[in-house]
């Protein structure tokens, strides 16, 4: 299996993020795909290339005009407000606000267009963030193009953003690119399976109205956990996408026995979709330690879901997501195509 990579993501490296009440170093950090892309050389996954550029259009088939150009001229609209720090919102439109005009100072920008303050704006965003979409949509053109199966080790990653929001980590949502690109391309049915242990709103959002892509996902449950607003079990599309969104939301402390069960009912709803190329958002965040999430799936879990994924039968892209337990993070992630393989 080839891995689509690029270096350009180490121009994301916020400073810190606010979680559990205190500004923390960054755990999105560069590291997390260095270890990964250690791991794929280590192992001889497969030969490892650069990415193609694909312009802005294919990301204008996913995100809004004007939140692009908001992403890609907040930092300097931001250091000519207040400096060369990393840009973090402060207020958000909720319950009783107006959410249909975008302000004209920054801070009411990235309040306006984001959902956390955990997912910083820095110099080098604008760059990391088209250049990881566009690894994507180069495994998504190879994929097409015959191979069997791609890893796109995209960074940042991108489940949590929607159309005009980013957050979660996310400011372009790379599974949603690489699957309307598929389709632009002549495929009638798309999957995307997201295995990551955070629910992704973001992908749900975009396609919860349309009954050419399928939707499921396998996570930690709202009521507990982050994103905490979407990923009900009763979310099932609407309009023509009803029956096309499935969530497996699930407890903290689930191990391998109940997440398994989950994906396999999943999967098999995908191969009764029959979709013509499966995206798959792999985050490895489900493992027992990592610092951020209450799953608890060992290391000899990572190469049965590949098996099982490889069951479904499909042209694959998988698209790199969540997963912080830094020294662990390359050697999951990479058993997870390992099992894909057979290997």
């Amino acid at each position: 299996m080839r891995t689509v990579y690029t270096e350009e993501h180490r121009l994301q490296d916020g400073k810190a993020e606010l979680i559990d009440g205190k500004l923390l170093p960054c755990f999105e950090m560069p590291k997390r795909a260095e270890y990964v892309i250690g791991r794929v050389r280590e192992v001889g996954l497969g030969e490892v290339v650069g990415y193609r550029d694909f312009g802005r259009a294919p990301l204008a088939r996913i995100h809004t005009e004007p939140f692009l150009r908001f992403l890609e001229s907040a930092w300097d609209a931001w250091v000519a407000a207040h400096g060369e720090y990393d840009a973090l919102p402060l207020v958000w439109p909720t319950r009783g606000f107006r959410n249909d005009v975008e302000p004209d100072a920054i801070d009411g920008k990235l309040s306006y267009f984001s959902l956390d303050a955990g997912t910083p704006i820095t110099a080098g965003t604008w760059r990391a963030v088209t250049a990881s979409a566009n690894v994507a949509l180069t495994g998504q053109t190879m994929v097409a193009e015959g191979e069997n199966a791609v890893f796109s080790l995209c960074r940042p990653p991108g489940h949590h953003a929607s159309q005009d929001v980013y957050g979660g980590y996310c400011f372009l949502n790379n599974a949603a690119i690489a699957a309307q690109a598929f389709l632009d391309g002549g495929a009638q049915r798309v999957a995307i399976l997201d295995v990551d242990y955070h629910h992704g709103n973001g992908t749900q959002t975009i396609f919860y109205a349309r009954d050419d892509v399928l939707f499921a996902s396998l996570h930690g449950h709202p009521r507990q956990e982050f994103p905490y607003f979407l990923g009900y079990e009763d979310e099932t599309g609407t309009g023509a996408g009803a029956g096309f969104n499935l969530n497996y939301p699930l407890p903290w402390g689930s191990a391998f026995d109940r997440w398994g069960a989950a994906l396999d009912d999943a999967c098999a709803k995908i191969e009764a979709y029959g979709p013509d190329a499966l995206v798959v958002s792999l985050g490895v965040d489900t493992f027992e330690r990592d610092p951020i999430s209450k799953f608890k799936l060992t290391g000899e879990d990572y190469p049965k879901i590949g098996a099982r994924i490889a069951r479904i039968g499909r042209p694959t892209l998988f698209v790199m997501e969540g997963g912080y337990a830094v020294e662990e993070i390359g050697v999951n992630a990479v058993n997870v195509l390992l099992g894909f393989e057979g290997r």
